[in-house]
Formats: structure tokens, C-alpha cells, sequence
């Protein structure tokens, strides 16, 4: 199979301008919109933790789920190859960020934590197998730097 590049256009428009913009940093709101051709728009913020939004996604909240849906796709598609059938997937991922003095930070690891239901409860072998190759393949989890780990359990 040849190499493609794939790009991936998204706008993000902060809406948090409460009348004089940034001239201080209590003095606007960390609300924006993210959207993309033909998709619903993701009303989002910074974390409640630096002055953002409950109620709507954060960037950091953003990266965990990327991760959880690249990991559970291809974990589906390989187990479909493989003749596993999976009947239900439910993943509470969950990343952690180490912030530094200064207020820079990272992530320092996620852990998806899928529970995955099998027709076949023999399978589990064979269904716990494909989380390395699904990690193997994740576009997501292979462009970070920081262990992506998974915490499966089966019904």
C-alpha cells in the first residue's frame, strides 16, 4: 500500500470577548466554537482549573477522546478481520496532566479502559490480542509522546 497524506481542516473562533478583550486575564472568557464542514459544532473552553467553562469540552478533554475513538476503531476493525465479534464497547478513558510552576504542563499518560462485551466469551484471548495491533495502528496514540495504556475488561 502507497503512502497518502490526509489533511484535516477545522476553524476554531473564540466568542469570549466580554468588551475589552484581553487587557486582562480575568477579563475575558475562555469560550470558542470549533467547527468544520458539514459536522456540528464543538462548543468548547480552557478547564475549569484555568479560568474555563464546565459545562463546555476543553482541549485537554478533546486529546483523551481522540485517543479513545482512534484506539476503539481500529480495536473493532481488527477484531472484525480477526473474527471476533465484539457486541458493546464502552471505554472511561482518562488522561493525566502534570502542570509545572511556570504553567506550562503535559500529558504524562492515558488509560483507556474499555469494557467490551464478546459473542463468543472464548474469544477473550484472541480479543485482548488485538489492543497491541489497534495501538500499533492508532494514528493518534502513534503521534504522542506519552504511554497510551489500555485497561481492558471483558463481559
Amino acid at each position: 500500500m502507497s503512502e497518502h497524506n490526509h489533511t484535516y481542516q477545522v476553524q476554531v473562533t473564540w466568542t469570549g470577548n466580554t468588551g475589552s478583550g484581553t487587557a486582562r486575564p480575568a477579563a475575558y472568557s475562555r469560550s470558542h466554537e470549533i467547527t468544520a464542514i458539514g459536522k456540528p459544532m464543538i462548543v468548547g473552553s480552557s478547564d475549569p482549573a484555568f479560568r474555563g467553562d464546565p459545562t463546555r469540552w476543553n482541549p485537554e478533554e478533546l486529546m483523551v477522546v481522540a485517543l479513545s475513538q482512534c484506539h476503539m476503531l481500529w480495536y473493532l476493525g481488527l477484531c472484525a478481520k480477526h473474527g471476533v465479534v465484539v457486541t458493546a464497547y464502552t471505554d472511561a478513558a482518562e488522561g493525566t496532566m502534570r502542570e509545572h510552576a511556570d504553567g506550562s504542563g503535559e500529558f504524562t499518560q492515558v488509560i483507556l479502559r474499555p469494557r467490551i462485551t464478546l459473542a463468543n466469551p472464548a474469544d477473550r484471548d484472541l480479543a485482548d490480542a488485538r489492543h497491541h495491533e489497534a495501538h500499533e495502528m492508532c494514528f493518534i496514540a502513534r503521534s504522542v509522546n506519552f504511554p497510551v495504556h489500555v485497561e481492558a475488561t471483558y463481559l
